[in-house]
């Protein structure tokens, strides 16, 4: 088969084509039709009239085709050319790049072969590529592009974030159409008296006494809409305090948001009275540690004299760190001391060790006390250093008459070995004995707090027993 379509096709229920119009259906039906010798010899090269993009190729016929393939492509015709020469027919496409030095382009095409004719030739029918290529470039490029605002608008976010819990200044965001607070930051949140987590959704009306929520939207919006803006005197629903709102009103995404700057009233302000420069001057200066955590045991704020127990260089050093970390016994320790105050209020004299910075353990004696009437609930620990006293202290857990009275009479009566297995019992008696008392019947401390499992624990309770009065208890 030429251009000119000197040969006919023939077979089955398909109509005999003239000659003279085969070449045009075929360049009309394919983008590209290229017939080739299974020795890959181009006899015929046909272009879409519509497809002008290709160029002349003509120039193609007469060499053989690998010599316009880019280098991964020519083993994929020599693959297909193999199928022919052996007689077998593929039914499969294949991706070609064309690459013309002549020219300096290169193109994609999808080319599907056809056995035509008895004397082997091929015809490759081929569909440009370079539109879904090009598709596919913009798919990319969005997706990037997506990406990169993605990224943007995270790193927005996370500067937003990190200057709304930074600001010292009490804001809050409310959507104007909804009138339902978006967030707002923790200065806000204690000043109107809630938490953070509790106030996100809900109206921001009610969060002041005598204010519905249509009038109260408009009076915002009204104040707002004022050169320099005008403040509005209301009194907080949860915390009772007086406060002074000073809206400003904006557009985001289509939503109109009001931010709503919160200050104390001048007749609300907390005036530092005598006591409580007292208690600033105790906090500051005082010799006895004083520290509070939250609940977790979270170090919130400390004064100077627990930085030298700690020995920590500044207040940002001990600052968000975990309370037990600086307990001899850690989270044992700290576990007994936060879950007995939080069910008593207060504890009074517990002895354990503070460990510095460096290693170093400083003997203390505690007392602990749960601050529950606030917005964010507080443990405030005053601790003692104990050194002098554990100086002057007589080595030894005091013994008690009837179990000194016991170990005694084993003298002379009994061996070494015994003896020392006897007085073994005692200690470890008492051991658990004051362990059981620290935490206050709590079995799980107790065995933390003496290395046991839970298991070993009840063993020994049962070998002395104990096991039967601590239930009672």
């Amino acid at each position: 088969m030429t251009t000119r379509g000197t040969k006919y096709w023939s077979g089955g229920a398909i109509p005999l084509i003239a000659p003279e119009l085969l070449g045009d259906i075929i360049a009309t039906a394919a983008d590209i039709a290229v017939v080739v010798s299974v020795q890959g010899s181009v006899l015929s090269v046909l272009v879409n009239p519509n497809h002008r993009s290709f160029g002349r190729l003509e120039h193609w016929v007469g060499r053989d085709l690998r010599e316009f393939l880019t280098r991964e492509s020519i083993p994929k015709v020599d693959r297909q050319l193999d199928v022919f020469a052996e007689g077998e027919q593929s039914s499969r496409a294949v991706e070609l790049n064309h690459l013309d030095s002549g020219s300096a382009w290169e193109f994609p095409v999808r080319y599907t072969f056809h056995r035509i004719g008895p004397d082997d030739a091929v015809l490759m029918l081929g569909r440009d590529l370079r539109p879904i290529a090009e598709m596919q470039q913009q798919l990319v490029k969005a997706q990037l592009a997506l990406e990169r605002d993605y990224e943007a608008h995270k790193e927005y976010d996370t500067r937003y974030r990190v200057l709304m819990e930074a600001s010292r200044e009490a804001m809050v965001f409310v959507n104007m159409n909804s009138g339902r607070v978006v967030d707002l930051n923790g200065p806000a949140a204690v000043l109107l008296g809630g938490a953070r987590g509790d106030m996100v959704g809900t109206a921001f009306a009610q969060e002041f006494e005598g204010r519905r929520r249509n009038e109260f939207l408009e009076s915002l919006k009204s104040n707002a809409m004022i050169d320099g803006g005008v403040q509005v005197e209301l009194q907080a629903r949860r915390s009772k305090r007086k406060v002074l709102v000073n809206p400003t009103i904006f557009r985001a995404a289509g939503e109109r948001i009001l931010l709503c700057r919160i200050d104390p009233a001048e007749e609300a302000e907390m005036v530092a009275d005598e006591l409580t420069e007292n208690l600033s001057g105790l906090y500051q200066e005082g010799i006895d540690a004083i520290l509070f955590t939250d609940r977790e045991g979270t170090i919130r704020a400390a004064n100077e004299s627990f930085l030298n127990l700690a020995d920590a260089a500044h207040v940002t050093a001990v600052k968000g760190k975990n309370f037990g970390d600086y307990l001899a016994r850690g989270s044992v320790d700290l576990k007994v001391l936060l879950d007995n105050t939080a069910r008593a209020g207060h504890m009074r004299l517990y002895a354990t060790r503070i460990q510095g910075e460096f290693g170093g353990l400083t003997p203390v004696e505690l007392s602990a006390t749960y601050l529950n009437d606030r917005a964010h609930p507080a443990f405030v620990f005053v601790i003692r250093d104990a050194s002098r006293m554990e100086a002057i202290r007589k080595p030894g857990a005091t013994v008690s008459g009837d179990a000194v009275k016991s170990v005694m009479e084993l003298v002379g009566s009994a061996t070494l070995k015994d003896i020392v297995a006897e007085t073994t019992d005692v200690v470890e008696k008492m051991c658990i004995e004051t362990a059981i008392e620290l935490t206050r019947n709590n079995r799980v401390a107790a065995a933390e707090m003496l290395g046991l499992s839970r298991q070993s624990l009840y063993v020994k309770l049962r070998k002395f027993g104990m096991l039967g009065r601590e239930t009672e208890d």
